[in-house]
């Protein structure tokens, strides 16, 4: 009895011991193994693993990748071309396209999925099953000016370096909680990987609002009304986009994005919107 007490003591200290490496090792990579930049579109202060030339290159090389999985480009090329139009005067007229971004606008054929994406560096993507959806240009602006957001925003650099400073902390949680002689430990371990997929979650969710913001102050630059993107919500919520509990989402309940999008375009013109601008 004393023997195998002293095993399991021993056990549990080496698998502490182990976590603490482990731990030590992630928070080493990140804070020495990434840059520390200040964003110039936003003002926050970033750590990131990659330049902007690294993001353009990944992005360039997963875009036909990303296009085949959504049923390749739309044939359309007319409803290409006002995505183009719409996307690129959008980075003409805001601080988008004073960034070193190249940003290509992509119709995707998929009348199923609706949905919109950017991969680092500039590429964008719309699916027609959203594009369809949509009413009027602002609401189209809308979309591309929150991916655009994600873009200058850094969204995917920063997000690739928090996500392998999880990957290390929720591993060395894992092995510190797991003990083979202990069965009931198994769920203390699966917590801790739920509690490491869950912050990284919040990360995704703080970047959608942060777009948001930024779609509301690009589209207006551009001319269109920034209210067609609460439009957009509206399209999104009954198209089942807040059908998850937001908490387990990395995107937030189109209803709840709504107030943040008001409050947004309240900051942006306390003085109201301008007139004149394109519904």
């Amino acid at each position: 009895m004393v023997g195998r007490a002293r095993r399991g003591s021993s056990s549990g200290g080496g698998r502490i011991l182990i976590a603490i490496v482990v731990a030590l090792f992630a928070i080493a990579s990140y804070y020495f193994g990434t840059m520390r930049v200040e964003n110039p579109v936003t003002g926050e202060v970033q750590r990131v693993n990659m330049t902007t030339e690294d993001e353009i290159m990944m992005g360039l090389q997963a875009a036909p990748e990303m296009a085949q999985q959504f049923g390749g480009l739309h044939p359309d090329e007319q409803a290409q071309q006002m995505v183009d139009d719409i996307g690129q005067a959008i980075v003409a007229q805001s601080e988008a396209g004073q960034t070193d971004y190249q940003f290509d606008f992509h119709l995707l054929a998929d009348a199923e999925t609706v949905n919109a994406f950017a991969l680092p560096g500039g590429q964008v993507f719309i699916t027609a099953a959203l594009f369809e959806r949509l009413q009027t240009e602002g609401q189209l602006a809308g979309v591309l000016g929150h991916e655009i957001g994600h873009v200058v925003a850094r969204h995917s650099a920063e997000h690739i370096a928090k996500a392998q400073l999880m990957e290390g902390l929720t591993g060395a949680a894992v092995i510190a909680a797991y003990d083979p002689e202990n069965p009931s430990s198994a769920q203390r371990a699966q917590m801790a990987a739920v509690v490491g997929q869950l912050v990284s979650m919040k990360y995704g969710r703080d970047d959608e609002l942060e777009s948001d913001q930024l779609g509301v102050r690009f589209m207006t630059e551009a001319g269109y009304d920034p209210n067609a993107l609460i439009g957009v919500m509206q399209i999104l919520a009954e198209s089942g986009g807040g059908g998850q509990p937001e908490f387990f989402s990395t995107h937030p309940n189109p209803e709840n994005r709504v107030e943040k999008i008001e409050a947004a375009i309240a900051a942006e013109y306390p003085d109201g919107v301008p007139d004149g601008l394109i519904q």
